[in-house]
């Protein structure tokens, strides 16, 4: 099917837009989809997602081989089940699920909201994470006044606490 702006470049990009109940289809090519504006995912570099798997079956494999002392549970089993089997798996497969939490969810601590009804404990925990957070970040980006103002106030809550 060409392109019905330019009726020239076989239509790759195809829009389905449905407005007051009236649906209209649109195909272009990647050219004209570019100049209206619509934004074209990445072609899919299908040696990078091969290499990726490959690197993450490999790690897999060497993590596989850690067990739990409590359960029994190895990382391999956790991670053919999604589940683990006991609260001491958290400290047994602490790296690999670090790493895997940070995979998924680009991090691993919670920033988001805390509920009301959680404790001030929780809150001054959480305020103190984030303090000595700021305060490595400091650190990293050679910041030494901020650094020492935030190591002054981590030392002042913690005595607080």
């Amino acid at each position: 099917m060409l392109c019905q702006r330019c009726k020239k470049q076989q239509a790759t990009v195809h829009l389905t837009e449905i407005i007051h109940n009236e649906k209209r289809e649109r195909h272009l090519c990647e050219d004209c989809a570019r100049e209206e504006g619509v934004a074209i995912k990445a072609q899919i570099n299908l040696q990078d997602v091969l290499s990726g798997m490959l690197e993450a079956h490999q790690s897999a494999g060497k993590e596989a081989g850690l067990a739990c002392p409590d359960c029994g549970m190895t990382y391999g089993e956790f991670r053919s089940q999604g589940r683990l089997g006991c609260p001491n798996d958290y400290e047994a497969f602490a790296e690999p699920l670090h790493e895997l939490l940070e995979k998924v969810h680009g991090g691993a601590e919670h920033l988001g909201k805390v509920p009301r009804r959680a404790g001030a404990d929780q809150q001054a925990g959480r305020e103190l994470m984030q303090l000595r957070r700021r305060l490595q970040e400091s650190v990293d980006h050679e910041q030494y006044e901020e650094a020492a103002r935030l190591r002054d106030l981590i030392q002042e809550k913690e005595a607080g606490a």
